[in-house]
């Protein structure tokens, strides 16, 4: 185990009835690194983050985090340890404002009756939207009012100002615009300039390619290649996704 690893997820096998999910697959992400988390539509890669993510249980395998084996049984815990999954539809809860779903979770509260802080929500929000570029958004704004893009950077903003070791984005360009697109990803590299690691799940490899240090490409619930960007192509990985490629 190398000391930059910050998580292993170590022969992961998931079963639905007849059908197999993941089939002894390993995956490691080191502290400080993108991780591209890449293949077709039911290579396995919900499956997996779900299960690090604590809304499923594997089968069989064994997951370290932080130097530490752990049992992952639901998603608090996983938050409570420092993994903040960020789901392409459902990152914010659209009926809560925007300074709610920040702190969703992990309100802050006040006085003897510990009644919520909102005054405090909303200085915090107002601050961390005025980092991100996000001015216009008011905290009182609700999700519906936002486009995808702005949607997806409050998520991702949220994980870095509760200093998440690692930030799990599933799908998080899709239906985005370029300009809502490159926000985005700008993002998730100042998230790793702060110190917190992503594993990024696409199947649009340009997008993920741009800020990826490393691939892990899965085909048919197996790994079938992980290399660091440097070592491969665009099209060697797209290969490997669609069976073309030998084995890495």
């Amino acid at each position: 185990m190398s000391e930059r690893e910050l998580l292993r997820m170590e022969n992961i096998e998931k079963k639905f009835g007849k059908v197999t999910a993941l089939s002894d697959v390993t995956v490691t992400v080191n502290s400080e690194e993108i991780v591209g988390l890449v293949g077709d539509n039911g290579a396995g890669k919900s499956t997996l983050i779900k299960i690090l993510s604590g809304l499923l249980k594997a089968d069989s395998g064994n997951i370290h985090f932080k130097g530490k084996d752990v049992e992952i049984t639901n998603s608090r815990q996983a938050i409570e340890m420092g993994i903040e999954t960020i789901y392409q539809e459902t990152s914010l809860v659209d009926q809560l404002t925007v300074a709610r779903n920040i702190f969703l979770g992990r309100e802050p509260t006040k006085g003897f009756m510990k009644r919520l802080d909102m005054d405090y929500m909303k200085a915090e929000s107002s601050r961390l939207l005025g980092r991100i570029g996000l001015n216009r958004v008011s905290p009182d704004s609700r999700p519906p009012a936002l486009s995808g893009g702005e949607k997806q950077s409050i998520a991702i903003a949220r994980g870095m100002y509760f200093k998440a070791s690692l930030l799990v984005l599933d799908e998080p360009t899709n239906h985005l615009g370029i300009e809502e697109s490159d926000r985005v990803l700008e993002f998730v590299k100042e998230a790793k300039k702060e110190g917190t690691s992503s594993i990024f799940i696409t199947h649009n490899i340009r997008h993920v390619y741009q800020i990826a240090d490393r691939f892990v490409v899965l085909r048919n619930g197996k790994k079938v290649g992980d290399a660091r960007r440097d070592e491969t192509t665009i099209d060697e990985i797209s290969n490997l996704i669609t069976g073309r490629g030998t084995t890495a």
